[in-house]
């Protein structure tokens, strides 16, 4: 069974692992290097009050996902949230994001947000999916997204109403 929780520092280090072994297989996020978790402990302390941070973790207490939404980049309304999700690799289907997100529209609700972002890697088909799934729609496309590494890809804006 799945459930998901407010994430802490001691959640950190498995976030990272999670996230570096998404980065190490390539094609679904925007990151191109190793995160630590001093990362994750930076990123949970800025505006608390306008981000949330989220884990999913088996009944054992394993992390499998987690999920975060912090105020809009600049090209963003002040009403509209961010958001990013990870799954660890090999757990996606068991609902994990749905999970995730149900408690995510709560909490961005909660902190007065009116909508949700999806900033995604054109190429990133299971990220468009699941997006696509959690009913959000397209609104927007930023073309030639010039990555850390170099690489540039397009990516698709996703929008949820909440």
């Amino acid at each position: 069974m799945i459930t998901v929780r407010k994430a802490h520092d001691l959640d950190a280090r498995e976030m990272a692992e999670i996230l570096n072994e998404v980065i190490q297989i390539g094609g679904t996020t925007a990151l191109t290097g190793e995160i630590e978790a001093q990362y994750f402990i930076d990123r949970m302390k800025t505006d608390p009050e306008t981000s949330s941070w989220l884990v999913a973790e088996t009944a054992e207490g394993a992390i499998v996902g987690f999920q975060w939404f912090t105020k809009g980049e600049g090209y963003l309304p002040p009403e509209a949230a961010e958001i990013a999700t990870f799954a660890k690799p090999g757990q996606q289907g068991l609902g994990i994001g749905s999970k995730l997100m149900d408690a995510t529209k709560a909490a961005a609700k909660a902190q007065g947000y009116k909508w949700i972002n999806a900033n995604i890697r054109a190429d990133n088909e299971s990220g468009l999916t699941y997006y696509q799934s959690r009913g959000f729609e397209d609104y927007g496309k930023i073309e030639g997204y010039q990555m850390a590494d170099g690489r540039r890809v397009d990516k698709i804006l996703k929008r949820f109403d909440l």
